[in-house]
């Protein structure tokens, strides 16, 4: 949906001395567009994988000191434009979840498909990885963030094989953790929702990367950051993100007073603006050409007023 996040961007950066957040970089092909799009703006990409740095910085190279990466973790962003400076920005997108490249990747051990090493870590640098969380987590920790980060039915059950079975072997590679899994969730369902390891990578990568937590900070930021005429996109590709979006849209888009009111003093009014109704979904060409696109979730809000005084 690139296309459609240029032009819900358009109306907050085609003014002189637009500035754009791109708070989830990755390889850089929505920054890269933006920068085209709009030739007065500047960009500020940030992204936790030095790997994905490393790439978008060469394919942004052309753009010379319009484009500015930073490494950090995009609940930062205070931090990040205190850093450089910056009071306001006109624009904030997020493409959440894991990237393409990071998916491809197999050594990165976020693809089920692939046996490879249990990390996980967006930021292969620091913190824990899968093979850790599988290898130390008690039963009930594991149940719980399967259970609420992968919305898996059969949460206990796996925690309790995964328990047992590295007693005898630690986990290491992820395609021992696809067999068990296999054996853990019965076969009816198996044949539905999709690939039967699907919620539990998806648990694990969220626990090992701090995922909502982050993106629970990140939100208030980034709505904070923009000025007046200011807009936030955001992609989300599984439900527990999108509902985090659309329930802090709502709380900057809707105003709590008596419905009697005959009307809304302006201190009262609502910061923001909802500019997509509801969440857009991806279309065809794209869902043919991308069929990662399927999942993508688009909610976009635009700044009308300022902090009260």
């Amino acid at each position: 949906m690139l296309d459609r996040v240029v032009a819900l961007l358009e109306p907050a950066l085609a003014g002189e001395g637009a500035v754009v957040i791109d708070a989830t970089l990755g390889l850089g092909g929505h920054s890269e567009a933006l920068l085209t799009a709009f030739p007065n703006a500047r960009l500020i990409g940030i992204d936790r994988d030095p790997h994905a740095l490393e790439l978008s910085g060469r394919r942004l190279a052309p753009f010379g000191d319009r484009a500015t990466l930073v490494h950090a973790v995009y609940d930062e962003i205070p931090e990040v434009l205190d850093e450089l400076g910056v009071e306001s920005v006109q624009g904030v997108f997020f493409d959440l979840g894991v990237s393409s490249m990071q998916l491809d990747e197999a050594s990165r051990g976020f693809a089920y498909a692939q046996d490879a090493p249990l990390d996980m870590r967006m930021d292969d640098s620091r913190g824990i990885t899968a093979a850790e969380v599988l290898n130390t987590y008690e039963v009930a920790d594991l149940t719980r963030i399967l259970r609420v980060y992968g919305e898996e039915k059969f949460a206990r059950r796996i925690a309790e094989r995964v328990v047992a079975a590295r007693a005898e072997e630690p986990f290491t590679t992820s395609g021992r953790l696809v067999e068990l899994l296999y054996e853990a969730i019965p076969a009816p369902a198996r044949r539905t929702g999709g690939h039967p390891a699907k919620r539990t990578f998806q648990a694990l990568r969220i626990e090992v990367n701090d995922e909502l937590q982050v993106l629970s900070r990140a939100l208030p930021a980034a709505l904070d950051a923009v000025s007046v005429g200011g807009r936030v996109v955001v992609e989300s590709y599984q439900s527990l993100e999108d509902r985090m979006v659309k329930q802090a849209f709502t709380a900057v888009t809707t105003t709590d007073v008596p419905p009697d009111l005959p009307f809304v003093p302006d201190e009262l009014q609502p910061r923001f603006t909802a500019i997509t109704r509801g969440a857009e979904k991806a279309k065809e060409p794209e869902l043919t050409d991308n069929p990662r696109a399927a999942s993508v979730r688009l909610r976009a809000v635009e700044r009308t007023r300022g902090d009260a005084a």
